[in-house]
């Protein structure tokens, strides 16, 4: 089942659900993760999609999980609609899982805190900090929600890895209660949470986004379910901006480059490497701007 996002209203409920299995292999192919890495990594790229259903449509964000674990920061980024990119600061860390076998994730990623930054086409910024509750990111961004938006939530995540490291299966969902909701609704959504399996082997059984949000509507009456939309892992770095960046180290820097001959740059969010030999070094060396007063 490709990956896929889908919305629903039901009665003083707001619900997201998402299957993110391809776009997280291709992080973990990308970012070459350890198993841990590739589950936190997984499970806030997935956390970041299902926060951007909640903000405007023409906003993006930014989640970083600022730990003082092995893994360093964890970072996920929706700079356009419906993709997301990701990066984890040291991405072949691993760790021996916990005594239940699963993934040590919240060791790997250790104390601190959580960051929500959103961004407006006005260049506004808003940021929400709070600190992580046990490092296995579902829960602190349902502390988020609760602390910095004062929303009732709940937030579930997966991330399912493979013995050769693969990803078998990725997914996640969130549940905000609002003002109105009824107690019959509560009671109902808390039943369906409770018998829901875990939402990355749902994802590795070949559930649709759409089949998973249902299950949560169960015995929910009046439910309003929205298109389910396609979701992939998307940069937007390109040679051009890499090469502006470049250009912005200053003459010194870029002078040194030359020097040596050639530079390689990596994007931080997807590891693409950019080349640079000698003559477009020099080229760029011509667009720097020139001091007040000073002439070729």
């Amino acid at each position: 089942m490709s990956d896929q996002i889908i919305r629903a209203l039901a009665p003083g409920v707001r619900l997201v659900a998402a299957i993110t299995t391809e776009l997280v292999e291709a992080a973990r192919t990308r970012h070459a993760c350890s198993p841990v890495a590739t589950a936190a990594l997984g499970r806030t790229m997935t956390a970041a999609l299902l926060l951007s259903e909640t903000i405007k449509g023409d906003e993006c964000l930014t989640l970083r999980i600022s730990g003082n674990g092995p893994l360093g920061d964890v970072v996920a980024d929706t700079p356009l609609r419906h993709g997301v990119r990701g990066y984890v600061r040291n991405p072949q860390v691993d760790l021996p899982p916990t005594e239940k076998g699963k993934l040590a994730v919240g060791e790997a990623v250790g104390e601190g805190m959580l960051h929500v930054t959103r961004f407006s086409p006005q260049r506004e910024i808003f940021t929400g900090t709070v600190k992580l509750i046990s490092g296995e990111i579902a829960e602190d961004v349902t502390r988020y929600l609760l602390e910095s938006e004062q929303t009732p939530s709940t937030v579930g995540l997966g991330v399912l890895v493979d013995p050769d490291g693969s990803v078998a299966g990725a997914a996640g969902f969130l549940v905000q209660a609002m003002p109105d909701v009824t107690e019959e609704v509560l009671s109902a959504i808390e039943l369906n949470l409770s018998l829901v399996a875990s939402p990355s082997h749902l994802a590795q059984e070949g559930l649709s986004a759409s089949e998973l949000i249902r299950l949560l509507l169960v015995g929910i009456e009046s439910a309003t379910l929205f298109d389910p939309e396609p979701i992939r892992f998307q940069c937007t770095c390109n040679r051009e901006k890499v090469g502006a960046i470049l250009t912005g180290l200053g003459p010194e820097e870029l002078a040194s480059m030359v020097k040596e001959g050639q530079a390689e740059i990596h994007c931080n969010f997807c590891n693409e490497a950019y080349r640079f030999e000698r003559e477009e070094l020099q080229e760029l060396q011509l667009k720097i701007p020139q001091p007040a007063g000073e002439t070729e």
